[in-house]
């Protein structure tokens, strides 16, 4: 469970973009097995942005690295992925975060050159509501949850509801749909589930950062990152939404179970992801999705966070300050990941991840010793 005191991850949820960290330095580093960086003098500010989904984790990250580290400042807004995606491509910042891996397309208009997607975290998408006098924790199908978002199942004492939660007296309440309004990785893990469990929703509406959302009734409203779709459930009666777990624990916003492939009912947790991921095969470039993987114990709607970087880097002090952060964020760093609810990343993967870092060069040097 997350730790409900923390001043720093209780700020980010409510809305804070922006972080400083005081940390390690652009060159004459030291470096330990576990990724910890000693370093020099030198001053480095680094900008970073993209995804709401991964951001309590990164923040915390940020945090516990300025302890030891007291020379580099790590400026990262949110914004969501589409947001984080589009100005590493403009080359306004230098690191994305992303739920949705950048397509080929999108990786030939990075004007930067060749971009490396480095899995950072790993974690578990859930629908929460705010539906005075039921349970905190529903049954929703699948097939029930696209047609909630189809606009076809329109109040929550709709019978289909009902029939798989026998015991729960439903309110005769609009239900209220609530969706990212900007383009989002959390978006691309939901509609990806959606695409995998419904054939008319991959056919109708499809999967990605932004899609046509159906709206038949007029109810379905957007908000902008996870911290918005959060606030707008917790704010509106009868409004269902897909966020992070985090946001859903910190929030105390009530979140439903889900019908895994294997035909168990599971809740978002740790556990559930990491079931969820193990069945999938991670390729060399890290592009994967994870969505409604086999196992008794998976949760189905689970995903990556990726950051972005250049594997050139025009500024030797900013790159060396990059990827020493993120080779720590993948040892040490990891270790924060439980508490914010999201799954450690496998020692096998973080290994890889390490490799790709050490081909990050500057003038043909590599930054990563």
């Amino acid at each position: 469970m997350i730790r409900k005191t923390g001043r720093i991850l209780t700020a980010v949820l409510t809305g804070v973009l922006a972080i400083s960290l005081v940390g390690c330095g652009s060159q004459n580093q030291t470096q330990s097995s576990s990724g910890t960086q000693q370093t020099s003098d030198a001053a480095v500010t680094l900008t970073g942005a993209g995804s709401t989904f991964v951001q309590p984790l990164l923040m915390q990250q940020v945090a516990e690295y300025q302890k030891n580290h007291s020379n580099v400042t790590i400026n990262y807004q949110g914004g969501g992925s589409g947001f984080g995606i589009q100005h590493l491509s403009d080359q306004t910042i230098d690191f994305g975060a992303t739920d949705a891996f950048m397509t080929d397309d999108q990786l030939s208009k990075a004007q930067g050159g060749k971009v490396l997607q480095l899995p950072v975290a790993l974690g578990a998408v859930t629908l929460s509501y705010n539906v005075p006098g039921i349970p905190e924790h529903i049954k929703i199908s699948p097939e029930n949850l696209a047609n909630i978002y189809f606009g076809k199942i329109k109040n929550w004492n709709d019978p289909a509801l009902a029939k798989d939660n026998p015991d729960v007296k439903f309110p005769d309440l609009a239900i209220i749909p609530i969706h990212r309004s900007e383009g989002s990785g959390t978006t691309s893990i939901f509609t990806h589930y959606l695409s995998a469990i419904s054939p008319d929703w991959n056919s109708q509406v499809g999967s990605g950062t932004s899609v046509n959302w159906p709206n038949p009734t007029g109810k379905a409203l957007g908000a902008k990152g996870n911290p918005g779709v959060a606030g707008a459930v917790k704010s509106t009666s009868g409004a269902i939404g897909y966020i992070e777990l985090a946001y859903a624990l910190q929030n105390k916003i009530p979140y439903a179970y889900m019908f895994n492939k294997d035909g168990k009912w599971v809740l978002p947790s740790l556990e559930g992801a990491s079931a969820d991921a193990a069945s999938f095969q991670v390729p060399d470039d890290m592009r994967v999705n994870i969505v409604n993987g086999p196992g008794a114990a998976a949760y189905p709607i689970s995903g990556f966070s990726w950051a972005l970087i250049y594997q050139n880097q025009t500024d030797k002090a900013k790159g060396t300050a990059m990827v020493n952060f993120l080779n720590w964020a993948l040892h040490d760093g990891q270790k924060l990941a439980p508490s914010l609810s999201y799954v450690p990343l496998p020692d096998n993967l973080t290994a890889r991840e390490t490799a790709m870092l050490k081909t990050v060069t500057s003038g043909g040097q590599p930054l990563l010793k």
